[in-house]
């Protein structure tokens, strides 16, 4: 399955001095930017990246479920949401299944 994975720094967690920013980023931003590298390297992520200007990811991710990006170091401190994504022919199939209900309820009339 894919899944659409929006992540961005929650405003609570952000860093308030350099100090609190060197430790950020060597704990958790470049820890995470490793496991994507993985991702990557596996074919996990299928598309996307790091957000230019911004403490965020955007990732079409291939996965059984969406519990393997609990690896990423930053997952707790982000503010996410996961979007499963069907095929187009799962789509295909859905509408047609919906046009063979319509066309039922209409009586059997197509115009």
């Amino acid at each position: 399955m894919q899944y659409l994975v929006q992540m961005k720094l929650a405003d609570s967690v952000r860093p308030r001095s350099p100090e609190e920013a060197i430790g950020f980023i060597e704990q958790y931003v470049f820890p995470t930017l490793d496991v994507c590298d993985k991702l990557l390297e596996e074919k996990k992520i299928a598309a996307g990246g790091p957000v230019g200007g911004a403490i965020a990811l955007a990732l079409v991710v291939r996965a059984e479920s969406i519990q393997e990006l609990e690896s990423l170091t930053i997952w707790p401190l982000m503010q996410t949401t996961v979007i499963p994504l069907t095929s187009f022919e799962g789509r295909r199939a859905a509408g047609r299944r919906r046009l063979e209900d319509e066309v039922r309820r209409a009586g059997g009339q197509r115009s």
